[in-house]
């Protein structure tokens, strides 16, 4: 049994599945960084040093965004996990 996986097809592959793990990422993580810059700014200009003030608004605007974004997020795990499936019969051949 020769398998045909050439090196293209893996970095092919691999690109694919860092440009998937970038979008998934991409909401949640401009969303806590948004949240933190305002909270820090807002920090800032006011002397309010607490650890809560930081971390709770970040934790419902993530929730907030995995509530809006989830659905598109799920969609798109199960259409690259298909092509990936889909992918492995003329991978070997």
């Amino acid at each position: 049994m020769n398998a045909y996986i050439t090196d293209t097809d893996v970095i092919q592959i691999a690109l694919q599945t860092m440009m998937v793990a970038l979008k998934l990422s991409a909401p949640i993580l401009v969303t806590s960084l948004v949240i933190g810059f305002t909270v820090s700014l807002f920090q800032s200009m006011t002397q309010i040093q607490e650890f809560t003030l930081s971390f709770v608004p970040k934790v419902i605007g993530v929730g907030v965004a995995l509530l809006i974004c989830g659905n598109w997020m799920l969609h798109t795990m199960v259409d690259f996990t298909k092509d990936l499936f889909d992918l492995i019969p003329s991978l070997l051949g």
